[in-house]
């Protein structure tokens, strides 16, 4: 999005340029918007350079989002079997009878 509207803005400023630059042509002595215009493209330049360091920083930390992601979802799944493994060897509160039946199942 930025670099869309950086684009249209450029695209106005390279226009103005252009008027400044027959406006002064037609004067014959450079005046300060032909100055102000070269500090726009300046500044516009300055801003591109800073909207490209950003794209890479931002595919950067996407690219270490998507290796936590995959971190977390791995550790999720580790921790909810073990939490289903605890769940199954807890020690249920069964009657005398029914933890005979038990032993006897088992063995």
């Amino acid at each position: 999005e930025l670099e869309n509207q950086l684009a249209a803005k450029s695209k106005i400023l390279d226009e103005l340029k252009l008027n400044v630059a027959l406006k002064d042509g037609l004067e014959q002595a450079p005046g300060t918007a032909s100055l102000q215009t070269a500090e726009l493209c300046k500044m516009r330049d300055c801003v591109a350079s800073q909207i490209g360091q950003l794209r890479t920083s931002m595919q950067a930390i996407l690219q270490h989002w998507k290796l936590y992601d995959e971190a977390y979802g791995e550790v999720s799944l580790v921790i909810t079997r073990y939490l289903y493994c605890i769940d199954q060897c807890k020690p249920s509160v069964l009657s005398l009878e029914a933890l005979k039946n038990q032993v006897k199942t088992l063995q």
